[in-house]
């Protein structure tokens, strides 16, 4: 290109930008507005390809069951013993490759954690998949040997699946974090109380099923904490995150040139200099590395935080110590016309949630619920928050957070025994194998290793035969 030609290139430019800005705009967009249509329909594409591939070729085949899990009365587990759960269910996760995600529709396999009240009786469940009731089961017996795992019918029929209904209301709301996730909220640890000299734990599930037990006949209330195993990246935000707060610098990204910027030129010139220098006027060598030294930044600015904000950033990096799984937060009230009370039902459940708040760290709030202007919005709310809590949907409502299973334990625990709820299904006592070194009595005045039992009955009757030979025929009650 020669001189000329390039001075009618920077004329026309010249021209273009003196143009009011309106025009500018426009024209630019005509030119180049294509591309961001083009991109979006592109990602468009993909998103609706993948949900396709998704229903067609994996979600569909899926078969999922709820399990009611029942504790004994005499629980002295904390909830350290649920938080080790957790750990074990994130072992379902998987990474998938392009193939697994474009081709066969791969989607991560999630649990729901539940807490229902039907009219004041309430229940603990687990949803999954069938593929993984031996992992369920297994976490959970760990933890709890003598608890009751039955399969049982989904509850969520039991209610009108649409609304306006003539004879049911009902309210549904989505909860998620007021700040960002690096933030942890209260955890139980904290409800720990040293007055005396033994820890006690002043569990808070006691203050959140006493609102599970104050609705009646006719009324339900259900809580749901879906969960899905991620991987780490999450941990990355969290750092990024604490950064910020201690005014760290990000590393500066490093060009193709940075090598030999780095390593080559700037040092090698730098050492000649010095060299040369010394030479001419007599200085010591290494001045320019002890100025660069006194010269150069604080790393952070940590030792500069109050200690409010010392506090926030450990419990911060405490979080990241420890496994996180991708969480939402859903609960539902409902309940016939006649007896729909808001506030014994939402605004109590809201109450109780409240007490997992932290005000210098973070909170839970309502964020996507029924309480929206309109009646067209308030039917179409009721309609998709329902649909998506029956199908455990994840991606419906609320953004989905990042809990650590610390934060998890604390929400959904089985309450310890000292916990006044008289109507949580718990599991009766538990039957045992008696010792092997049990004392056994003689039957029939005989020493018991005299007799021989057999399999085979008559009228109702077990036969015992002798050494002598003699057949002795027993029910039940010895005769």
């Amino acid at each position: 290109m020669d001189f000329t030609s390039f001075g009618d290139y920077l004329n026309v430019l010249a021209n273009f930008f003196t143009q009011p800005t309106w025009t500018i705009v426009s024209k630019l967009f005509a030119i180049f507005g294509w591309i961001v249509f083009v991109w979006l329909l592109a990602f468009a594409i993909v998103i609706f390809y993948t949900d396709h591939i998704q229903d067609t070729r994996n979600t569909s085949k899926w078969k999922f069951m709820v399990l009611a899990i029942d504790i004994p009365p005499e629980n002295i587990q904390t909830p350290l013993a649920v938080e080790q759960m957790f750990a074990n269910l994130s072992g379902a996760f998987s990474k998938p490759d392009l193939r697994d995600k474009f081709r066969e529709g791969f989607k991560q396999r999630g649990f729901s954690l539940e807490i229902v009240s039907i009219e004041g009786y309430i229940q603990f469940l687990i949803r999954t998949e069938e593929k993984f009731r031996d992992l369920v089961e297994s976490s959970v017996y760990a933890q709890y040997p003598d608890a009751e795992i039955t399969e049982v019918e989904d509850y969520v029929t039991t209610v009108p699946q649409k609304y306006p209904n003539n004879e049911y209301d009902i309210w549904i709301g989505d909860f998620t974090l007021s700040e960002d996730f690096a933030y942890p909220l209260r955890s139980y640890r904290d409800f720990e109380h040293n007055i005396s000299k033994d820890t006690v734990l002043k569990d808070p599930m006691g203050t959140f099923l006493e609102s599970f037990t104050r609705i009646g006949i006719g009324e339900q209330m259900w809580f749901q904490i879906l969960i899905e195993p991620v991987d780490n990246s999450w941990k990355e935000k969290s750092i990024a995150k604490i950064k910020e707060i201690i005014g760290e610098k990000p590393a500066s990204k490093k060009n193709a040139l940075s090598f030999v910027t780095d390593n080559f030129l700037t040092k090698e010139f730098g050492k000649s200099f010095e060299e040369f220098n010394a030479q001419i006027t007599g200085s010591e060598r290494g001045l320019g590395d002890v100025k660069a030294t006194v010269s150069k930044e604080e790393k952070n600015q940590i030792k500069y935080l109050t200690p409010g904000q010392q506090k926030i950033v450990e419990a911060m990096e405490a979080k990241i110590s420890k496994i996180g799984l991708k969480t939402k937060l859903r609960a539902v009230y409902v309940a016939r016309k006649e007896v729909f009370k808001r506030e014994r039902g939402v605004n109590a459940l809201v109450g109780a949630i409240n007490q997992f708040n932290s005000p210098t760290s973070n909170s839970l709030v309502v964020k996507s619920s029924t309480d929206v202007r309109g009646a067209k919005a308030i039917v179409r709310q009721k309609n998709d928050l329902l649909k998506a809590y029956v199908k455990r949907k994840m991606n419906v409502g609320a953004k989905a957070i990042v809990f650590n299973i610390e934060e998890l334990a604390t929400l959904w625990h089985f309450p310890m025994s000292y916990v006044k709820t008289p109507l949580v299904q718990k599991a009766e006592t538990k039957a045992a194998e008696p010792p092997s070194n049990l004392p056994m009595e003689n039957i029939l005045n005989l020493p018991i290793d005299e007799i021989i039992q057999t399999t085979n009955k008559n009228d109702g009757k077990r036969k015992f035969t002798t050494d002598s030979g003699e057949d002795i025929y027993l029910d039940d009650f010895g005769n």
